[in-house]
């Protein structure tokens, strides 16, 4: 339905009254920060610099722990929050002074902000009755939008009659009702439990496919991240830190934040050397040596890599327990059905392995010392001084 860019987009809030500060920072005085964020004498830059093209139907998540400007973003997109800097534009025209209810957008928050005395057939209809359009248009679509999201048997029921996840079907009927150019989605699964999650991601998987509407979407849950977008923007302090796809920035994170940020459990990091012996790069830790794929080596070479001290990483799941390899103790052991999750202690750093029950010969328990090792094609080396993976 519609295409979005968000050119060099920045959001500063203000000073308030008696928070300004009483001495203007020297020249040669480094930025403060505060809650991470970038202070500067206009006030707290709660986003800088976010550049985003957003292809017609897309689905984009933007992730990031709490406080990285995720929910400002798009609530400047929605029209919520004024863009302090830069242009955002959707379908070529300039939104930045267009009023939220003249940009076409639909907006699904966090808490389903249902009209409580309405009943859900009313609540997903007001949208269209301020539009003035005629009745029995209005009933169509509610009960198009009702049968996609399986609420129809609700529609005649009070929102404080309904579950959280039914809420928050209602809430996202009342959205789509309108036929929006722009969905917008707000941490709209945050309140429901486990498998209420699980079960509504799949519903908005469905929904996406049934609706020809481009989506931003905006969570902390890295699950949801993975399984819905098919982009995602891990944000941190305001700052992009990578774009790409859910496989992209599995594979390739851009540096150590994105590579402990996605995936669960969290990427094992251990102190390394890197060693370019010609045309070939090995890693070294724990008294083994590994060489790295070939592909990682071209990429190595391509950027002129010299040996040198870095941070790997490994995932849990590239980690194999061995004959022969880095030595560890073991701390928990635990059972998760398909698999074990061993955390131990290998030279005073934490380190998790999954071993998949089906190749286990015995059991586990404290204190038992364990081998592992890791193949060259799923190591990540990172520079110490930078924090970026030297791949790229």
């Amino acid at each position: 339905m519609a295409t979005v860019q968000l050119k060099n987009i920045k959001k500063v809030y203000p000073f308030v009254s008696g928070e300004q500060k009483k001495k203007k920072k020297k020249a040669d005085e480094p930025e403060k920060k505060k809650s991470n964020l970038q202070i500067t004498d206009e006030g707290v830059v709660a986003v800088q610099a976010f550049d985003l093209d957003i292809a017609d139907k897309e689905f984009i998540v933007l992730v990031g722990p709490s406080g990285c400007g995720k929910s400002t973003t798009l609530r400047m997109v929605a029209g919520l929050e004024e863009i302090s800097g830069g242009q955002l534009i959707i379908d070529g025209k300039v939104m930045n002074d267009v009023a939220p209810k003249d940009r076409d957008i639909a907006m699904v928050f966090q808490n389903y902000a249902l009209y409580p005395h309405m009943t859900v057939y009313d609540n997903m209809a007001f949208s269209l009755k301020l539009r003035k359009e005629p009745k029995d248009v209005i009933d169509k679509k509610v009960r198009e939008a009702a049968e996609i999201l399986d609420i129809t048997q609700y529609l005649e029921r009070k929102p404080k009659a309904l579950s959280g996840g039914q809420r928050q079907r209602v809430a996202i009927g009342r959205a789509i009702v309108r036929a929006p150019k722009v969905m917008l989605m707000d941490e709209p699964l945050s309140n429901l439990d486990a498998k209420l999650r699980n079960e509504m991601r799949a519903e908005i998987i469905k929904l996406r496919q049934r609706i020809n509407t481009t989506f931003m979407y905006v969570t902390h849950d890295q699950t949801e991240a993975m399984t819905l977008g098919d982009r995602i923007v891990i944000m941190k302090d305001g700052y992009i830190q990578q774009i790409g796809t859910p496989q992209d920035v599995f594979n390739h994170p851009s540096n150590l934040f994105v590579a402990g940020f996605i995936g669960m459990p969290v990427m094992n990091f251990f102190d390394a050397e890197l060693e370019r012996e010609g045309k070939k790069f090995f890693v070294e830790v724990g008294g083994i040596k590994v060489e790295l794929a070939p592909e990682k080596e071209a990429r190595l070479l391509a950027n002129d890599v010299q040996s040198q001290r870095v941070t790997l990483g490994v995932r849990p799941e590239h980690t194999d327990v061995a004959d022969k390899g880095i030595s560890a103790r073991v701390e928990v052991a635990e059972m998760m059905g398909s698999s074990v999750h061993l955390h131990v202690n290998a030279d005073g750093r934490d380190v998790i392995i999954i071993v998949p029950t089906i190749e286990m010969e015995g059991s586990y328990n404290l204190g038992d010392v364990v081998h592992f090792t890791f193949d060259g094609k799923v190591a990540h080396v990172f520079s110490k001084e930078t924090d970026k993976n030297l791949e790229y």
